[in-house]
């Protein structure tokens, strides 16, 4: 039986017995029932509240634990296996996407304006500055090879 179902019986009960309500003790009976079945009614809401509370919280904890899984088999997983891997595949990369071409750097003697070009302009004895449009003496300028090994080994540091 119920917290409100044992009010009603009481309030049943004293209604049974002829308790007055206008009388002394039948004004303090009447009293006590109507606070004893305010009591009943908010009981049953916490209640209900309380169970609500608890189904969400049993709900949070199986994402909670399921977060935990995850985590714990990301911090298992070998990393280190997976880079060695990629570097295997970056160096492949590489090697298939080189062609031989030689590459040099030269600076514009009309603005300064630094160039880098592929040796097949080195048949041409000039060529026009991108920046300023300068006609560069091929024959006469400064070149030096570049070796981009040395600029990606700068690059990791």
């Amino acid at each position: 039986m119920t917290t409100s179902e044992k009010v009603a019986y009481l309030k049943g009960l004293a209604e049974g017995m002829g308790v007055q309500e206008d009388a002394g003790q039948g004004k303090l009976f009447k009293v006590i029932i109507d606070i004893l079945e305010d009591l009943a009614l908010d009981l049953a809401d916490t209640k209900d509240s309380l169970v609500e509370v608890t189904d969400g919280l049993e709900e949070l904890g199986d994402d909670v634990a399921e977060l935990e899984d995850e985590f714990y088999d990301y911090l298992s997983y070998d990393f280190e296996d997976e880079d060695e891997d990629e570097e295997l595949d970056d160096e492949d990369e590489e090697d298939e996407d080189y062609d031989g071409t030689v590459f040099y750097s030269l600076q514009c003697p009309g603005c300064g304006y630094k160039l880098t070009v592929s040796e097949d302009i080195l048949d041409e004895e000039d060529f026009e500055c991108p920046e300023c449009g300068y006609k560069i003496d091929l024959t006469s300028t400064e070149l030096e090879e570049i070796d981009f090994e040395d600029e990606d080994d700068e690059s990791e540091d």
